[in-house]
């Protein structure tokens, strides 16, 4: 891992490389009471798929202790060494960044700024921070427009931020918010967060709004795969006029294995049984 963003960090052109056709592989939350071993099942699943990169939308370490973050990463970099050649792209979460000292040391273990974008082939990546509040700053939004309008000839978009700041607004199929006008405004189509650990997603006006299910976090409420509580990750595959998106929940003993679509899944879980 610390050698890939070291990579990231030294040659940033990379950013635009790739080709029109890809798959890269979605994360949630490794943290947040996390459970041992399914966070390291994660990545042997997914690195067995070959995916071009890994985007997670946060909470990769526990912490809210500045005295433990610097040593949190490290253990994260120990446990990532067997994948250190997957590049992996990270959103910061409120177990990542809590006060001044952890952004620091964030920086220092990421090597870029809490928000950011890339390209990757045909598609460009806004990696916003709302660590720290469970709304989307004027600063943000401002540098959400700023990045969009600067990458708006890119065929497909995506939004990553760690809090559903929008999760309201779009459960209810209100489209009265600023996400979802600038990302309107910039055809934006796909917008995911975490934090959660519960899958589901919805449509607003032609954007897909994504809660990530967990990478390692601890299930909560029902706990029930079918109401979208499991652990796993996420492949999304992207040609120059398709993005489809294929639900893997891990094998035994995290789970049964089971793989759906998107479409499988609505604002309240399984729509398809399977």
């Amino acid at each position: 891992m610390r050698a890939a963003l070291l990579l990231l960090a030294a040659l940033p052109f990379l950013f635009a490389a790739g080709p029109d056709a890809f798959h890269f592989a979605l994360i949630g939350d490794r943290t947040g009471e996390h459970v041992p071993g399914a966070y390291e099942q994660v990545w042997k699943s997914l690195a067995a798929d070959k995916p071009a990169f890994v985007l997670t939308p946060g909470d990769t370490i526990e912490g809210l202790h500045d005295e433990t973050a610097a040593s949190e990463w490290q253990q994260v970099e120990t446990i990532l060494k067997p994948w250190s050649a997957l590049t992996l792209y990270l959103t910061p979460g409120n177990h990542d960044i809590w006060s001044d000292s952890s952004e620091k040391t964030f920086r220092q273990h990421a090597h870029h700024d809490p928000h950011y974008g890339f390209d990757y082939g045909t598609a460009h990546f806004t990696v916003l921070d709302n660590s720290r509040s469970d709304v989307l700053s004027g600063a943000e939004m401002a540098f959400l427009e700023e990045d969009l309008k600067a990458h708006q000839s890119q065929p497909w978009k995506f939004i990553v931020s760690h809090r559903p700041s929008w999760i309201v607004n779009a459960l209810i199929d209100d489209p009265l918010f600023a996400l979802q006008q600038v990302a309107r405004k910039y055809e934006v189509q796909y917008i995911v967060s975490g934090h959660i650990h519960q899958l589901f997603h919805a449509q607003l006006q032609g954007i897909t709004y994504l809660s990530m299910e967990s990478a390692g976090g601890h299930l909560r409420a029902s706990g029930k795969y079918e109401d979208g509580w499991f652990f796993g990750y996420t492949d999304v595959y992207v040609t120059p006029k398709s993005v489809d998106f294929k639900v893997h929940e891990l094998g035994a003993p995290f789970g049964e294995g089971r793989t759906t679509t998107l479409s499988d899944w609505g604002k309240a879980g399984l729509i398809t049984r399977r």
